[in-house]
């Protein structure tokens, strides 16, 4: 193992694998931990990038040269997509070879990797820490602060990481690679987009105040999606009774991200910000708990056209939660409204609050549970 490892909740499967996941979530340091002695080519090395670019058939040299058995690695694999075919077809051809594939960007990736899910290579993804993979080392205020990407966590000064990481996102991954035509105005929208976070996403609203059109709004979101940054929930519509909304609530990937872009002034309400970061720190635990799990489950959430909310909803083979998170540990009968709607709605879930306090409690016949012990509680395995 290297030196400060921290162990990840991943499961590589014996075969050939994507592994996705933003910047600084800690692909390449797992795979040296895991895989010590595999061949490794790292297209972040400008030399590599236009090796492969140029003559992508080189790839089957370096496999004729590797014994059976062996794992071939290649780093950021976005960076030269046409290697792509050529490791499907070794892969078709059964060299007897492991490939992993690691990437930060969906973009380039798409149909390419449907294409080798749709055959014999999978899919496992890594974002930022979960509290259960930090254990004792974890700190909710910290959490809270500067967020869970590895990165960021282990660095002696976060917050100057974050914003550093930030800016690497705007200058090389953006920036270099000509996805919009303005960095300036995708800066803006940036900011303006941390407004949404933990919120529904309106499209006409963050165009007028971005002063630019819905379809460079559409086309930015999209951007943040196959970057892997951002992710959205839709509305669990499963047998619906009531009128729901259709728009989706919108997150960034890590809360660190939210909190290093949203602006902050004499105008703004702190508590507002913190229980957005709040129920987004939750949020992306419940989303790696859905990712790590071998059937699929759904992460939605409940909004009613009559206002009536539930943060989050999970559906699948495993079971089905409705979860509502609450900053204040003082509950009142306006906190439950939304869950105690659904329950009635759907009584075959289990109905809990997630929220500050220090001991956990029954409100009104909801269970309460703080907030760091259900996070240090989330693992493939538990989420309950």
């Amino acid at each position: 193992m290297v030196a400060y490892y921290t162990e990840r909740e991943i499961a590589p499967p014996e075969g050939s694998y994507f592994l996705l996941g933003p910047r600084g979530t800690g692909k390449s340091t797992w795979l040296k931990a895991h895989y010590p002695h595999a061949v490794r080519i790292d297209l972040l090395l400008g030399e590599e990038e236009r090796r492969f670019r140029a003559y992508p058939e080189k790839i089957r040299d370096i496999a004729r040269g590797m014994q059976v058995g062996q794992t071939l690695i290649l780093d950021e694999i976005q960076r030269a997509p046409n290697l792509l075919p050529e490791i499907h077809a070794l892969i078709e051809e059964k060299v007897g070879l492991q490939f992993i594939m690691t990437g930060s960007s969906a973009r380039k990736l798409r149909n390419t990797v449907s294409d080798l899910l749709g055959g014999r290579a999978l899919l496992r993804q890594m974002g930022p820490f979960l509290a259960s993979e930090l254990k004792e080392k974890f700190s909710l205020e910290k959490a809270l602060k500067t967020g869970l990407i590895p990165l960021v966590w282990e660095a002696n000064n976060p917050i100057q990481r974050l914003n550093d990481y930030i800016s690497l996102y705007l200058r090389e991954e953006v920036q270099t690679e000509g996805l919009v035509r303005q960095i300036g105005d995708f800066a803006r929208f940036l900011e303006i987009a941390s407004f949404s976070y933990a919120s529904i996403w309106t499209t006409v609203d963050i165009a007028r105040e971005s002063a630019v059109k819905r379809a460079t709004v559409d086309n930015y979101h999209h951007i943040l999606e196959d970057l892997l940054l951002s992710f959205s929930l839709p509305v669990f519509t499963r047998r619906a009774k009531r009128r729901l909304i259709a728009h989706s609530k919108f997150y960034f990937f890590d809360v660190g991200v939210f909190r290093a872009l949203r602006p902050r002034g004499i105008l703004d309400i702190e508590s507002e910000i913190e229980g957005s970061a709040l129920e987004g720190l939750v949020a992306q635990h419940l989303r790696t708990w859905v990712q790590l799990q071998n059937e699929k489950h759904s992460l939605s959430f409940w909004h009613t056209a009559t206002r009536l909310e539930v943060d989050f909803v999970i559906y699948g083979p495993r079971g089905f939660w409705a979860i509502e998170v609450k900053r204040s540990d003082n509950l009142s009968p306006d906190d439950i409204r939304g869950l105690a709607a659904f329950q009635e709605e759907y009584p075959e879930a289990k109905c809990l609050i997630v929220n500050l306090g220090k001991r956990r409690e029954n409100y009104r016949g909801f269970s309460v549970i703080p907030v760091e012990e259900f996070l240090l509680g989330i693992s493939p395995g538990n989420l309950l």
